[in-house]
């Protein structure tokens, strides 16, 4: 595989401009290549040639035109921690963990009114034992629902699930 460089020769708005076409025009192998020089590491194997290239680009411009200040950082590395660790996310073991076995959840759908009893391995509807809310929904609406904000738990604060346990 050839090697080729990112050129650093100039901030000037016009080199930037032209080094960033010459990446535009180069291959999947030769963007590989490119990364290999600029990130003293192969590219990961995953990669696409537009993904290649927009992180090619973006180090190019930093470079030459400095990079996230130190605050978008810290936001960008609090963000990605909370994503790694799944806090943002809500599984269904802390859902039924948030919301008392033997609890009542009602949906009224197309004119309906659903009930849905909590139990400690599910959720029964309708005679039947769900291993998730959104199975439920599904069953309901014949249409994919995120469960818990089908039956609005998804956006409700602790403190509000806790006074409806009460």
């Amino acid at each position: 595989m050839a090697r080729v460089a990112i050129r650093r020769t100039s901030t000037d708005q016009k080199t930037l401009d032209a080094e960033i076409a010459r990446l535009r025009d180069l291959g999947t192998n030769e963007l590989r290549a490119c990364w290999q020089t600029v990130f003293r590491r192969e590219a990961p194997p995953h990669l696409s040639r537009h993904l290649l290239f927009r992180a090619l680009t973006y180090r190019l411009q930093a470079d030459a035109l400095g990079d996230l200040d130190e605050k978008c950082q810290h936001l960008l590395k609090r963000a990605n921690l909370a994503g790694a660790t799944g806090s943002q996310t809500t599984k269904v073991d802390s859902l039924k963990s948030s919301v008392a076995q033997g609890t009542i959840l009602g949906r009224e759908w197309n004119g309906r009114m659903h009930r849905v009893a909590v139990l400690a391995d599910g959720f029964a509807w309708n005679g039947k034992t769900y291993a998730s809310l959104s199975k439920v929904a599904l069953a309901i609406t014949g249409t994919r629902w995120n469960g818990p904000r089908f039956f609005g738990l998804r956006d409700k604060s602790k403190t509000a699930l806790s006074d409806a346990r009460s």
